[in-house]
């Protein structure tokens, strides 16, 4: 058992790992494609902006004739070409001064109110996210005029820059549903376990109890030592009720009302003859009664193997004290021992099936304590102290009607 609770935690761990290694590179290719993108939109640009300083210098070549105006012209439209086909990339073209011609912008959505102030914006935006591209067109007989190609990213880009985060909402969100989903699935699991285990162990004892309930009752009829006949039937009598501990597991066992001292001291009395005459059982019970919704045999039940509990890990020597109290609307009951103690990492894993410091345990007991309270009684159980080599105090709260 120990083996397998640690089994399926380390698939957990395992697939929560896979996932997120999984999200790593993902991020990482997408972010790789992105710069590949920015570096080819960058070069695309800087094409363009030499095609529109290239197209400014026409004035140069008017007078050509023939062929080499053929070329020219061919040559022309293949820069306007060049210049059309950006139809993604938003471009603004500046002076010095930072004056924007008419036309000086191309795939910018600009309104018709407050155009310039609009486009001044763009520009200041554009020049924060890249460095801008110098272009030199000619005026006049050895004089150029320096222009500024400002560019921002394209639409495809910008939204490819969003795709990580939408990768890594959709796996978190994907790892939770599954981890989630895998928790519910192995609960339901140990749940069907516990209550098959449950449910056959009950039958299984059904024939032998009342087979030996026959036998008592046909020995009455004998002349054997009554005594050790009203211990046997007292013996019988708990195997009974054991019996009907285990066919309530995963039923819907009656609650009634009781005094928390009253089935306290019912539970100590009992235990206090079965286990080891080393073992000091004291109580520090109220005067007032607390009256809660229980049901007895369970909760009997779940401070029985508390108390085994305490013995095992004071390995049959030491004080169980048992102190209840009422908070508030909640009835209190701190179980504590002088035993070995728990590390506090371990605080939530004893109540998880199949942990056990015990070489021949299964690791049951406190689980079983843990489904009772909270499925049954819907209360809570938790460690409340520990400190190793001093005893550990078990509390359980529970409502108050």
């Amino acid at each position: 058992m120990p083996n397998e609770y640690r089994s399926g935690r380390m698939f957990r761990y395992f697939f929560i790992i896979t996932a997120a290694i999984i999200a790593i590179a993902s991020v990482w290719i997408t972010n790789t494609l992105v710069n590949q993108l920015k570096e080819e939109e960058h070069k695309k640009i800087k094409i363009w902006a030499e095609s529109v300083a290239l197209l400014s210098m026409q004035p140069e070549f008017e007078g050509l004739k023939g062929e080499e105006a053929k070329a020219f012209s061919a040559y022309k439209e293949h820069l306007l070409k060049i210049i059309q086909d950006n139809t993604t990339i938003p471009v603004i073209i500046a002076d010095d001064s930072g004056e924007i011609g008419d036309s000086d912008y191309r795939n910018i959505l600009v309104p018709e109110q407050d155009k310039d102030t609009y486009l001044k914006k763009q520009l200041a935006k554009f020049a924060r996210n890249h460095e801008p591209i110098t272009i030199s067109t000619p005026i006049g007989e050895n004089e150029n005029l320096n222009l500024y190609v400002y560019y921002d990213d394209s639409t495809v880009l910008k939204r490819l820059r969003l795709f990580p985060i939408v990768q890594l909402t959709v796996v978190f969100v994907f790892i939770v549903i599954s981890f989630l989903a895998l928790t519910s699935a192995q609960r339901a699991e140990q749940n069907r376990v516990w209550v098959g285990l449950s449910k056959e162990t009950a039958h299984q004892l059904g024939t032998p109890i009342s087979s030996l309930m026959a036998w008592v009752e046909y020995f009455k009829t004998k002349d054997i030592d009554a005594k050790l006949l009203n211990e046997m039937d007292k013996d019988v009598q708990r195997l009974k009720v054991i019996a009907e501990r285990f066919s309530k597991i995963g039923s819907n066992a009656e609650p009634e009302f009781m005094d928390l001292a009253t089935a306290i001291e019912n539970a100590v009395e009992y235990m206090g003859k079965r286990i080891s005459s080393k073992v000091a059982i004291s109580t520090d019970l109220p005067d007032e009664p607390i009256t809660i919704l229980m049901n007895e045999s369970l909760f009997g039940w779940t401070l029985e193997n508390l108390i085994k509990n305490g013995v095992d890990a004071m390995d049959g020597q030491g004080e169980i004290k048992i102190h209840a109290f009422r908070k508030g609307t909640k009835a209190i009951m701190d179980i504590s021992d002088t035993g070995k103690g728990i590390p506090k990492s371990k605080f939530d894993s004893i109540f998880h099936p199949g942990y056990t410091t015990k070489k021949r345990g299964w690791g049951l007991g406190l689980s079983l304590v843990r489904r009772i309270i909270e499925s049954y009684q819907k209360g809570k159980i938790y460690v409340y102290k520990s400190e190793l080599g001093k005893g550990t105090t078990f509390r359980i709260e529970l409502k108050v009607v």
